[in-house]
Parts: C-alpha cells; sequence; structure tokens
C-alpha cells in the first residue's frame, strides 16, 4: 500500500505537523442488490429516429445520439432502455447512428453503434444484434468508427434489413467507409467492393477538431421487396449517399453493380428516401446540409421507379424566396399510400413546418398557414399537461408560440397500421398524435402531445440532495436542471429566471438548505443583462439573479457557505470571487488558480476548498484568499466532496484512486484497493452508523461500477450489475441524506437514475472519527477612513440589492465613528409596508411587526475604531430603502 503523509492543521496558522496513517485494506468487494428507476423528467434531448416495424403492431423503436436506443411499450405508453448494459469501457456504443428492425422475423432487431469518429471516442464501432427485441445483445466490432453525434445523424436510415430475404442486410459506413454487407443475421460484415461512391460531403472539411470534417457517407439503404421473391435476397435496392451531385444509387442485381440513378437532381443531399411499392413511386427529401441543426434549401423528389421519370413536388421549391429550409422527416401512410408527409430541415423560425400531401404529392397543406402577419392559423392543437415544462418557460410574441411544434425534426414517422398515429422526434423529445387524419378534415385540429414517457436523454452535470425540502435538484445540459419534489413525476417546470441552457454547478447551505446557488452557461450576446449565476432561498422554488465580475460566459463551479452566509465562485476563465450575501457584489479571491473547482466546508461557514492542477487550496476567511496545502500526490484534475456534519473531512475522485483527508486537505491518504475513480457522494448512514454512507463511481478489482461504503471506506459493495452500467455514468452522483443506501446517479445522456436498496437490512458498527480543530480567521471588511468622534458612536448605511416578485435583497455596512473600539452594536429601522424578513446573515434579526432591530453576530461586534463590518438579508414584500440607526452596544 502507498504511503501518505497525514497532517494536521494547527488553530491559528498553517503549521503542519506530520505523521504516516493507513487506511484498512479495501475487503473482497461484494455486491448489494438495487432497484433503479429514472428520475421522471421525460425526453431532454435530440430523438434522430423513429422506427416502425413493417408487421408488427406496435414494434416501435426509438434511436438517440448519446443516450442509447428504446423498445415501445403498447401498455403504459411508455418507453423501454436497451442499452444500460454499456459500461464505461464502451461508452460511445449509447450513441446509435442507426437500428433496424426485422420484418420477417420480428424479435431480430440491430444497432450501428459509435457515438464519434474524431479523437474523443477511442473505440471503433460495432453493429449490435438481438433476437429478443433488444433484451440481450451480441456485438460485431467494425474495424472504423461510427459517429451517433456527429454532423449528419438524423440521416438515414443507413441499416436495413432485406425484407426477402432478412439473413441479408446493409449498412452505410461514414468517412469513406462505403457500403457493407451481412449474409448471416448481421454477425460478420463485408465490405460491398462494387459500390461506387463512399460519399464526399463534409460540413466543415478543415476543421481542426475532426468533428466538422465528418463526411456521414453512405447514409440510407431502401428496398424494392417487388424485384424477387420471398426466401431470395431482394435485387433491387436504392441507397442514398452524402454527395451533392451523386446522391442516389441503385443495383437491380443484388448488389453485384451499382449505378448513379440517371436524371436525379443534384445540388442537394438526401437525408430519406422512401419507397411506395403500392404506386411505384421512390421519394427522396434534400436539404443542403447534413443537419441536423442547420439547412437552409432544399427540395422533395418523386421518381417513378417504372419509367424513371423525376418529378419535382417541394412544397416550397429550392427556387422560391421563400424556401428558408431543406427537407427531412419523409414519410408514407402506408394504409394510404398516396398520402406522405414531409418535415422541414430546419426551420427555427417562427417554427418546423409539416406538409402532407394525399395525391402523392401533386398538392400539398401545411400543418399551419399565415393569416395576417404576424398571426397563424393552426391545424393542431399541443397538449403538454404532462410535460410542461416543455415550453421552456418562455413567453414569445407572434408569430411565435409556446411550445413550439418541434426543430430538429429530422424521423416523422406514420404507422403503417394506424393512419392516425404519428410520432416525430425534436431536439428535446418525442411528440405524437393518435388522430393525425383530422388533420384532412375541413377546419378539424389533431391534437399533438409528448410521447417520451420512460425515455431519459438528459446530459446531468451536477445534482445536490439536500436534508430537507425537495429531496432532489438537477444541474443538465441543455435544459438547465429541475427541482424534483416527486422523483416519480415530471417537474412542470425547469430553472427561471435567469434560464441557463446548462447548470455547471450546484451548491446548497449545509445548515441553511433553504438556501441554494447555481452557476451556468448561455451565450452572453443573446442576453446580456442576465448573470450566470443565481440564488434561491426557498429550496430551489424560486430564483434570482446575482452580479457578477465581467468576462463571464461560462458558469464554472460555485460553493455556498455552511450558513449561507456568503459564496465562492470560480467561473470558466474567470479569475476566482466570493461574495458576502446573494452575489451583489463580488471580490476576486487571491491564491486560488483561474479555472479551479471549489466546494465549502459543510460545517464551517469561513472554509472553502479549492481544486487545480493536482493541488488543494484551503480558504479560512470565507473564500477571500486562499493557501495551497502540502498534500502531494492528488490527480490534476478530479471531483471532491465535503462530508457534513464533520468539518475539514473530504474525499476527492479522480484519475489513480480515492483519496480522503480529515484534516481540511493538509494532507490525503490513498484508499487502498480503488485504482481509478470519477465521483464520489454521501447518504444517510446505514444503521446502527454515525458516518455517512459514502457512493463512488470507481474501478475495484478492475470492475468500474457504482460502489457504496458504510464504514467510512474500509470496505465497499458494488451496488449496480453488467445490466446497469449506463454508459459514462458518474459525472454528478450523491446520496440521500434522509433514506439510507439510496443513490442518485447523472448520465451523460441517460438522464437521472436513482436506485433504493433490496437487499435485507443492515446494521453496521460505528465508526470512530477523528476531531478536527477548526481554523477560522475573519478578515474584517475594509471601508474608507471617517474622522472619529469622541467616546463611543456608530451609524449605518443601507444599500438595496437584487429584487424579484415578492422579495427583495439589502445589505447594511456598520461602522464604528467613535475613537474608542465597541464591543456590540444594534441596527434599527422601520418597514414602510408589510415586509418581513426571511433570511439574515452576520447578525441576529429581531422584527415586531414593522419594526426591525438586528445586533451583531458573535464574531462580528467588537470594531475598532474606525473598522466597519456588514450584514445582509432577504425580505419579502416590496422592496424600500428604509432609513437605519445604529447605537453601539
Amino acid at each position: 500500500m502507498r504511503r501518505r503523509l497525514f497532517v494536521m492543521l494547527a488553530t491559528a496558522a498553517v503549521l503542519l505537523v506530520a505523521a504516516v496513517v493507513r487506511m484498512s485494506p479495501v475487503s473482497a468487494v461484494a455486491s448489494d442488490p438495487y432497484a433503479y428507476k429514472n428520475v421522471r423528467i421525460d425526453g431532454g434531448g435530440f430523438v434522430p429516429g423513429i422506427i416502425f416495424n413493417q408487421t408488427e403492431r406496435n414494434l416501435i423503436y426509438a434511436r438517440t445520439d448519446i443516450g442509447g436506443a428504446y423498445r415501445w411499450n403498447q401498455s403504459t405508453k411508455s418507453w423501454t432502455p436497451l442499452l444500460d448494459w454499456v459500461g464505461w469501457d464502451k461508452w460511445g456504443y449509447n450513441g446509435v447512428i442507426s437500428l433496424a428492425t426485422d420484418p420477417v422475423q420480428t424479435n431480430r432487431v440491430y444497432a450501428a453503434v459509435g457515438m464519434y469518429t474524431n479523437s474523443w471516442d477511442p473505440n471503433n464501432g460495432a453493429i449490435l444484434r438481438s433476437t429478443d427485441k433488444g433484451d440481450t445483445w451480441q456485438a460485431t466490432a467494425l474495424p472504423f468508427k461510427l459517429g451517433g453525434n456527429m454532423p449528419g445523424r438524423g440521416m438515414g436510415e443507413a441499416l436495413s434489413v432485406d425484407p426477402n430475404d432478412n439473413r441479408v442486410l446493409y449498412f452505410g459506413a461514414p468517412n469513406g467507409n462505403g457500403l457493407w454487407r451481412s449474409t448471416d443475421y448481421g454477425a460478420t460484415w463485408a465490405k460491398v467492393a462494387s459500390f461506387p461512391n463512399p460519399g464526399n460531403y463534409a460540413q466543415d472539411p478543415s476543421d481542426p477538431n475532426g468533428y466538422l470534417s465528418h463526411k456521414p457517407g453512405v447514409v440510407w439503404v431502401t428496398y424494392d421487396p417487388r424485384s424477387s421473391t420471398r426466401g431470395t435476397p431482394t435485387k433491387t435496392i436504392y441507397v442514398g449517399v452524402a454527395d451533392k451531385e451523386n446522391t442516389v444509387y441503385r443495383t437491380t442485381d443484388g448488389g453485384a453493380t451499382w449505378s448513379r440513378l440517371a436524371g436525379q437532381p443534384t445540388g442537394y443531399l438526401a437525408h430519406k428516401g422512401v419507397l411506395d411499392t403500392v404506386n411505384g413511386y421512390l421519394y427522396i427529401a434534400t436539404s443542403d446540409t447534413g443537419g441536423p441543426y442547420d439547412g437552409a434549401k432544399g427540395d422533395v423528389w418523386r421518381y417513378a421507379t417504372a419509367t424513371g421519370a423525376w418529378t419535382q413536388i417541394s412544397p416550397v421549391p429550392s427556387s422560391s424566396s421563400d424556401d428558408y429550409f431543406g427537407y427531412s422527416g419523409l414519410t408514407i401512410d402506408r394504409q394510404n399510400p398516396g398520402t406522405i408527409m414531409v418535415a422541414t430541415q430546419i426551420s427555427w423560425w417562427p417554427d418546423v413546418i409539416f406538409f402532407r400531401s394525399t395525391d402523392s404529392g401533386a398538392t400539398w397543406t401545411r400543418v399551419w398557414d399565415w393569416t395576417s402577419y404576424p398571426n397563424r392559423s393552426f391545424r393542431y392543437k399541443m397538449d403538454i399537461t404532462e410535460n410542461p415544462w416543455l415550453t421552456f418557460g418562455t413567453n414569445p410574441q407572434p408569430p411565435e408560440v409556446t411550445p413550439k411544434l418541434g426543430w430538429m425534426t429530422e424521423s416523422l414517422e406514420i404507422d403503417p397500421f394506424d393512419s392516425n398515429r404519428m410520432m416525430y422526434g425534436t431536439g428535446a423529445t418525442i411528440y405524437g398524435t393518435e388522430n393525425l387524419t383530422q388533420w384532412d378534415v375541413s377546419g378539424g385540429q389533431f391534437t399533438i402531445k409528448p410521447m417520451a414517457k420512460g425515455l431519459e436523454e438528459t446530459a446531468v452535470l451536477d445534482l445536490i440532495s439536500p436534508p430537507s425540502g425537495a429531496p432532489l435538484v438537477s444541474g443538465l445540459g441543455d435544459i438547465g436542471g429541475f427541482r424534483h419534489a416527486n422523483l416519480d413525476a415530471v417537474p412542470s417546470m425547469m430553472f427561471t429566471q435567469p434560464n441557463f441552457t446548462s447548470t455547471t454547478s450546484l451548491d446548497y447551505a449545509e445548515k441553511s438548505p433553504s438556501i441554494m446557488v447555481r452557476a451556468g452557461n448561455f451565450t452572453d450576446a443573446d442576453r446580456p443583462n442576465d448573470s450566470h449565476v443565481a440564488f434561491s432561498t426557498d429550496g430551489g422554488a424560486n430564483w434570482f439573479q446575482g452580479s457578477e465580475p465581467g468576462g463571464v460566459n461560462e458558469g464554472g463551479t460555485v460553493a455556498a457557505a455552511a450558513d449561507g452566509s456568503r459564496f465562492v465562485w470560480a467561473p470558466r476563465g474567470v479569475t476566482p470571487v466570493y461574495s458576502v450575501g446573494y452575489g451583489n457584489s463580488w471580490q476576486q479571491a487571491s491564491g486560488l488558480p483561474t479555472d479551479a473547482v471549489v466546494e465549502s466546508d459543510r460545517v464551517n461557514p469561513m472554509k472553502f476548498y479549492g481544486l487545480s492542477g493536482g493541488r488543494l487550496y484551503v480558504s479560512t476567511n470565507g473564500g477571500a484568499t486562499f493557501t495551497a496545502t502540502a498534500a502531494t500526490g492528488l490527480p490534476t484534475s478530479g471531483k471532491f466532496k465535503a462530508v457534513p456534519g464533520i468539518e475539514g473531512d473530504l474525499w476527492l475522485a479522480g484519475d489513480g484512486g480515492l483519496w480522503r483527508s480529515t484534516n481540511s486537505g493538509a494532507s490525503f491518504t490513498k484508499v487502498s484497493g480503488i485504482t481509478k475513480s470519477v465521483n464520489v457522494g454521501f447518504g444517510k448512514a446505514a444503521p446502527g452508523g454515525n458516518y455517512m454512507a459514502i457512493f463512488a463511481v470507481a474501478t475495484i478489482d478492475g470492475v468500474t461500477g457504482l460502489y457504496r461504503s458504510d464504514d467510512a471506506g474500509s470496505s465497499w459493495l458494488r451496488i449496480n450489475d453488467d445490466k446497469h452500467q449506463w454508459g459514462n455514468m458518474g459525472e454528478a452522483l450523491t446520496g440521500d441524506p434522509r433514506v439510507y443506501g439510496r443513490v442518485y446517479l447523472g448520465t451523460n445522456g441517460r438522464g437521472i437514475i436513482y436506485g433504493d436498496r433490496t437487499g435485507p437490512p443492515v446494521t453496521v458498527t460505528p465508526t470512530v472519527t477523528p476531531t478536527v480543530t477548526p481554523t477560522v480567521t475573519v478578515t474584517p471588511t475594509v471601508t474608507p477612513t471617517v474622522t472619529p468622534t469622541t467616546g463611543t458612536g456608530c451609524t449605518a448605511t443601507y444599500k438595496s440589492g437584487n429584487a424579484w416578485q415578492g422579495g427583495f435583497q439589502a445589505e447594511v455596512s456598520v461602522q464604528n465613528t467613535g475613537s474608542s473600539a465597541i464591543t456590540g452594536w444594534k441596527v434599527t429601522w422601520t418597514w414602510p409596508g408589510d415586509q418581513k424578513i426571511t433570511q439574515l446573515w452576520n447578525g441576529t434579526p429581531t422584527q415586531t411587526g414593522a419594526n426591525v432591530s438586528v445586533t451583531n453576530a458573535s464574531y462580528n461586534g467588537n470594531l475598532a475604531a474606525n473598522a466597519s463590518t456588514s450584514f445582509g438579508f432577504t425580505a419579502s414584500g416590496a422592496a424600500t430603502s428604509p432609513t437605519v440607526a445604529c447605537t453601539p452596544g
């Protein structure tokens, strides 16, 4: 075992006393059974593909770009995740670039997986195959990478099963790898050497990151089953290629030879190719980019398979000045094949447009029409009762509405068995309808509702579980985050006022958990008056903005003092700062590097910590100054947290292991047996125990999993299993301080997972925890010198802060104006209305009716001549500026 110096921090100065401490070896890893569910949000990310089986009713799959694949459960009208078994070693398998369901043996399903084709994903892609509708899988590795989260991921489907001979599958590959074929149900694959064009389009061929230079390649495969009989491979197959001059190819001899389809349109990419075998038409929907975020021009074409004639049937042709979008989301009503639909790719403003034709594209109607600008008429109505957050908290002006009909709608699918059911994917959810044909009724409206229950695709950046109030508060990518009062119900609204695109950090005051802070990202140019930090005094139900230093464009990390009296904030790329009160003003913190990860001590309100470059920094004066401790051997980056109830008790996760400090970071001891860890969190102690349960995403005995320790890290239990690995889990992690064993786990694309024990009751022996002597140094605030009066005296100055509906914030400065020191002070005022103090720091308030008095706290009553201090508060009611008076104690 590796040795570490165990260093005690002296009372008044940074005196280091060395001692050698050895932690108990980790015992053999046992397991503890758990039941896991998602904290319900519904959706939260892009769904590029929805795939209906053509021969089995209600067999429907959905693929996501970072969150795996799902199967529809008709009885519950919900989705079942299929790739939760994917672990850290193959995390990219959660990026699904294509999915195919077998129309002959409908238990068979296939998925082409791999998240990135550049260096971000270390693994090659694979074709997964299942014979039980996705309950279990086998994998065939490919000799190249796939890009389920790369540009062009909504084109397709590139993976397809031959409807005449289901042993045969084709797969279109990216980045010059061409077309591939399997003749043994996907077990082995070979490149189709005769296929002539691997596709040359890239959004930005010179992108040095290798992201926009990605070439989607061969993007869809469509069979004409009329060209052969059952049991014989299909002879006529159409293939779409990301090449603006050569976008459709065909074979008529089962793939032996291929040719560019004669007379085809040029200048655009065919996102979709769908065949109507009844009327003999191949339809293609084209756009000028691979999407999914852009597309400014495009067309819809119909190819007559019998004559070879092409007809442009664009609802708005690319030659029109009214065409500011490409086309995608192409579908046919298989019950009425003359009915087709297509979606815009992409129309951000004022909304996506769906077009519908009942005469094979000769004429079209729109899902909405302009009346007199800015007004529109609608063939649909939306009911988001089940997922009310889909308004995103916005209140747009006409012609825009909330919720939006959609965006990034690459997949729009009519149920082949039910003309009334349609589903479509957006950048946030799956929507659908069960009365689509009302579109065709004069004056009728069909109803659109979310159809995303069970499909959880959020990327989770931070989680907190306070000891009171809502059990969980989340920080999410793309949709900000939520206060989860009920884990099994969709919350009504994401964080607003301000709304962050992504919440990067959350914290609460351990001793006053209704006080919370969050930091996050948005584009400053879009909202120049908003701040990247926000505060709550009611447990996350309502938020108000703080101010911010200049240059902030990303939230970074933020920490709340144990009593909520102050905050330390390390915005991305900006010198860390601290604030007394709710961010009314910020001062630079000295000694802490830019981009440090900051956390607060959970007992001492004046103590904060920072981690940067393998060094642990500590502040004992509320974040004003930080000093690097003597601890060495720490990871260059990682995540760390302080244990509630024990000052200076820290756990640090990172490459190389898991570390613990019991002396405020002066020294750390490496936990034996853990070779790597991703994150660490704490929950309620086991029955009989007095040390909180520790949760860690870590590697023990070569197994990366989710672990729990009930004995301060001496032994560990694995609490997930091989069927529940959720890819690259662990960016966010916490236990529940109120429910023993409960864990909240953040994933990158599978939402928030929470687990509860299902095993027999446990009882543990109490753990003896070393006592740490606190080191508190309070630095008084210095204000301009004033000429003292004789004897004793003081003045108070009231400064208004942030205000919001129903409440406000203020700060009061107190200064000794006498020539002698004072040992206490009292500030008084009278409200003009019904204002009431709801929270106060750095003082002790008393309010009787409208009369308020505030006396000093134990640590800020002694003021030398000319010295000053301050206190702050929040109050309910209308903001006001009363006259304040000060008397010395």
